[in-house]
């Protein structure tokens, strides 16, 4: 099985009764993502609002999100993945082992409750964040939650949503899918896509070293990678196109300075829904969009087709 069962913010607003945050601390990461998606609004389907929903925080410890919860429920750092498939196992009458269950941090009861609650709603909805999908298990975290909420459609309408953590960054996913059939995680080095998260990730290449060059547009990954890959960034020829400067731009070897999307450049930005939102400039720029500079160091790749086999460095001080 893959994929998703998902739907629009505006599916979840009308009519989620029942919120799942897994991972999540939505109260400092998405200030307005209760008030304007998932738990204060009301609707035809749920005139009353907040009282008309349950929402349930899952995390390894207390966040400011706790307050806006019904129910917390603390699971053990690393046991996300075990979690996600004894709860896979419950929803189907399964039988677990009670040390399985308590390796998790939570009690049989508790697990029990939650399994009750999911199958009596009437549409459920499920958003988990980086807590989840970058700890221990990584991606197939996500793929556990994702298979539950597929598997819960056989009792209730259930779907699932990432958090995202950065802005457009469901663009580059929408974008990567639409060209290769891959979200991430993607290698083009024997000349056509494959896909293989934990191989071919961003931060696995950094950590590893297997790469010699870094062209970044608008990310900021010295700012949230880990150690090594930081480390390996500052000793390779990296390239970043952003409009300030940032963490990477400090050890880059070259910055580029590039109007703002939206705010001075024209473009597309995805909801983390995946509803496309134009953008149109509100004011101009003196400088260049990501866009116009990418073409345009094509276009000098294409004049002069000896530089794709000439060293990083002399690329960098002829561009």
């Amino acid at each position: 099985m893959g994929g998703k069962v998902t739907c629009t913010l505006g599916e979840i607003k009308n009519r989620a009764d029942f919120i799942i945050y897994w991972g999540g601390n939505p109260a400092e990461c998405h200030p307005r993502h209760f008030t304007k998606y998932t738990l204060m609004q009301k609707s035809k389907f749920l005139p009353r609002g907040r009282k008309d929903r349950t929402m349930v925080l899952v995390d390894i410890r207390e966040t400011k999100s706790v307050r806006a919860a019904d129910i917390f429920l603390q699971v053990r750092p690393g046991k996300d993945f075990e979690l996600l498939t004894i709860l896979r196992a419950l929803i189907k009458g399964q039988k677990v082992a009670d040390e399985q269950i308590e390796t998790t941090g939570l009690t049989r009861e508790t697990l029990e409750d939650l399994v009750l609650r999911m199958k009596s709603a009437k549409f459920g909805a499920m958003f988990f964040g980086m807590g989840l999908s970058m700890t221990r298990g990584k991606h197939m975290n996500s793929a556990a939650l994702l298979t539950l909420a597929a598997e819960m459609n056989a009792f209730t309408k259930f779907v699932a949503m990432p958090m995202r953590g950065h802005g457009n960054v469901t663009g580059a996913d929408v974008v990567m899918r639409w060209q290769t059939g891959y979200p991430f995680g993607i290698t083009y080095n024997r000349g056509y896509p494959r896909y293989n998260p934990g191989e071919f990730s961003t931060v696995d290449l950094l950590v590893r070293g297997d790469t010699d060059c870094a062209f970044i547009i608008g990310a900021d990954p010295g700012a949230t990678m880990p150690r090594p890959a930081i480390d390996h960034l500052a000793r390779i020829p990296t390239i970043v196109l952003d409009p300030h400067v940032t963490h990477t731009s400090r050890l880059a070897k070259v910055h580029i300075t590039t109007a703002p999307a939206g705010i001075a450049a024209p473009g597309t930005g995805y909801r983390m829904d995946e509803i496309p939102l134009p953008l149109r400039p509100a004011i101009s720029s003196p400088y260049p969009s990501d866009e116009e500079v990418v073409r345009r160091i094509n276009a000098a790749i294409d004049e002069h087709p000896d530089w794709r086999h000439a060293q990083p460095q002399m690329l960098t001080n002829q561009l």
